[in-house]
């Protein structure tokens, strides 16, 4: 356990910085490394691994995610006329999700997740301007958008950023406001997502093993514990950056994450 918390907290201090200053929760990086550690120190099955790494990824992203959108609002990059409907939806999205992910194969969903964060990607680093030209659609529209990439979000461990960044950039959200809104985003998804995953593995592991449900508490006080220092870092990043620089850095953080999709 102490070799998983040491291990972890390094983790954690790179999770911080990209919520920071991408807006992401971080779940790209901690499910990838937690699936080969969890076996590899025979915490868990290999046929487990994945349902708790993203549990865990989840559960941290809720303090990350928090620490992130103080760090934002500090600064003003989060509008709240605009964050609200976001979480609302994208929290609905992940409740329903998280009850249902140990019942689901991801591996279809990956593919087509994978292809399509490649095109976002590639969107983003042909863009010649820092924001999209659509109006912002209407709160129910914009919330009920939310809700599907949310749910995609949950089933994969990360947070909204991925998709939600994007889709707020496409719709004439400045670039730093867009990170701001989906790093709140981010909690509403962690939060009703992880209650999912707790709920769904009760029956396979106990509080006496590390577990809380399907999240492994040694990784998860890890990546916490060094997370929430390095949030405001990866924001101050975001001010100082020029806008069309984070959006092709972000471009790039996208085409990284649907390679891992679609190979894995």
């Amino acid at each position: 356990m102490l070799s998983i918390f040491l291990l972890t907290a390094l983790l954690g201090a790179l999770v911080g910085l990209l919520a920071g200053l991408l807006g992401i929760g971080g779940g790209l990086v901690i499910v990838p490394v937690l699936v080969v550690m969890l076996p590899a120190f025979a915490v868990v099955p290999a046929e487990h691994a994945m349902l708790v790494a993203i549990a865990t990824s989840l559960a941290s992203i809720i303090i990350t995610s928090l620490s992130s959108v103080r760090a934002h609002h500090k600064r003003n990059n989060v509008s709240w006329h605009i964050a609200v409907p976001v979480m609302l939806g994208a929290g609905s999205g992940a409740l329903l999700v998280g009850y249902l992910a140990h019942n689901l194969s991801g591996k279809t969903l990956q593919l087509i997740f994978g292809v399509a964060v490649g095109l976002l990607a590639l969107r983003m680093l042909s863009a010649q301007s820092a924001t999209g030209k659509l109006p912002l659609p209407a709160r129910p529209l914009l919330a009920v958008l939310s809700a599907l990439l949310g749910s995609f979000a949950a089933l994969l461990g990360i947070g909204g950023g991925a998709l939600i960044v994007p889709m707020l950039n496409y719709f004439s959200v400045d670039m730093r406001r867009a990170i701001g809104c989906a790093a709140a985003s981010g909690i509403a998804i962690a939060v009703f997502g992880t209650l999912g995953y707790v709920s769904a593995g009760w029956q396979h592991y106990s509080l006496q093993q590390g577990f809380i449900g399907y999240i492994y508490l040694p990784a998860l006080l890890g990546v916490i514990s060094t997370s929430v220092f390095t949030t405001s870092i990866g924001a101050t990043l975001t001010q100082r950056l020029p806008v069309l620089t984070i959006k092709r850095v972000f471009g790039v953080f996208l085409l990284l994450v649907a390679a891992r999709m679609i190979l894995s």
